[in-house]
């Protein structure tokens, strides 16, 4: 049973060089099965946002932060009846390395802004990139 209250979520958009971004390919049986999400997940109780983002990623893809910048929080409320009401805290992050992934995706991608429309988003991914490609270019 989903929760009747906001659940905070943090998500990292993990630029590389060429200005591509990560995502990972959901698994079968996780919530946004099969789809494209930036890593991250829900804040424990107890866990400072920070802390959050650190974990997430360093279970997700084997990466740790090296920097990262608060960028914006997104209200993400369900998109079908009775789904999850998130708040996303959105960071950029320097992550160093190349990704080892758990069970929860099934590959990674690193995505230019262009080719971002022929995924198949979940989490509302698609609007945060966009933001947050606005907000790099000054618009």
């Amino acid at each position: 049973m989903l929760p009747k209250y906001p659940v905070p979520v943090v998500r990292a958009i993990i630029p590389d060089a060429a200005g591509r971004v990560l995502f990972l390919r959901r698994a079968a049986g996780t919530h946004g099965a099969s789809g494209w999400c930036l890593p991250g997940g829900k804040i424990d109780y107890g866990n400072l946002v920070e802390e959050a983002l650190r974990r997430e990623l360093a279970e997700e893809t084997g990466l740790s932060v090296e920097q990262s910048r608060f960028l914006f929080f997104q209200d993400s409320l369900p998109l079908d009846p009775g789904g999850m009401h998130c708040i996303d805290f959105y960071y950029e992050c320097l992550c160093p390395g190349e990704p080892k992934l758990n069970a929860e995706s099934t590959e990674f991608a690193w995505v230019d802004r262009q080719d971002v429309a022929s995924l198949n988003l979940v989490f509302r991914a698609g609007e945060a990139l966009e933001r947050y490609w606005q907000e790099r270019a000054g618009c």
